[in-house]
């Protein structure tokens, strides 16, 4: 295993600013399925008045940790139930 497989396995280190609030929005805006996930930030941004710094960084965190929290969840299509 080389050190890129070695850090994919670790966990992602929060941002102290994110909250769960946060990461609930983007679960929610995923499933309504409005927008490309990746134009995400700025409706960040405007909801809870983060810099566009911040609601890009919070976004690449729920990307990054989407399987890991929906495994943890118990969920696996991120819609709240088990497929």
């Amino acid at each position: 295993m080389n050190q890129k497989d070695e850090c994919k396995n670790e966990e992602e280190p929060r941002p102290e600013f994110v909250t769960d609030e946060h990461l609930q929005f983007l679960d929610e805006l995923r499933e309504s399925g409005e927008i490309n996930m990746f134009g995400a930030a700025p409706y960040l941004s405007n909801i809870f008045d983060l810099s566009e710094q911040e609601a890009r960084k919070a976004l690449t965190y729920w990307m990054r940790t989407f399987t890991t929290r929906k495994q943890k969840s118990g969920t696996s299509d991120g819609k709240g139930e088990q497929s």
